[in-house]
């Protein structure tokens, strides 16, 4: 087994947004389910605000973490490479099996409690492409997918509440460029 003692950042990103490609899912496919989760809110948000915030969301080392190792639990579960009884509590995505939710609910943490409440919302609702993963239909299993997108869309909206009450209040694009760079850590 080859283990490097140091693995580029960039590299780490790069492959997150691969996973999510390869597995059948958009920026943009987030982004649609952030705008119908904050444009309620928000009379001049775009789909583009959306991406935008997703995006920025895919640059956090948690969220990356996750994709990868949520990703790489459904593909082993599809070529039926776990042990059991891991192996049919992923495939069949019982229930009771909490740990892709404690997954996703660990990267929604970092963007605070509306992150938090909206990736709830999001479990249950099951609205956009999270339902599309969640049907269980076809060979790919999605068990812990459909919860890590919906993390980054619960993220991604609690980013764009956020700077919505940062324009409000009068933040500068230079403070917000800076409360961007502290998100992304």
């Amino acid at each position: 087994m080859t283990v490097y003692s140091h693995i580029n950042s960039k590299d780490i990103e790069k492959a997150a947004r691969e996973r999510l490609v390869e597995r059948g899912v958009t920026i943009r496919d987030i982004a649609e389910v952030v705008y119908l989760m904050q444009e309620p809110y928000h009379s001049t948000l775009t789909i583009d605000d959306c991406i935008e915030s997703v995006d920025r969301v895919l640059e956090k080392r948690e969220i990356q973490h996750a994709i990868l190792v949520g990703v790489e639990l459904d593909v082993l579960a599809e070529k039926g490479m776990l042990s059991e009884p891991l192996q049919s509590l992923i495939a069949k995505d019982e229930g009771l099996f909490g740990v892709d939710e404690t997954i996703a609910l660990g990267a929604a943490l970092g963007y605070g409690s509306i992150a938090v409440t909206t990736y709830g919302h999001l479990d249950k609702q099951k609205v956009g492409v999270i339902e599309r993963l969640d049907t269980k239909e076809g060979e790919q299993c999605h068990t812990f997918l459909d919860d890590i997108v919906g993390s980054i869309a619960a993220n991604a909206s609690s980013r764009i509440a956020h700077r919505h009450r940062d324009l409000l209040d009068g933040m500068t694009d230079e403070d917000l460029i800076i409360r961007d760079e502290e998100d992304r850590l």
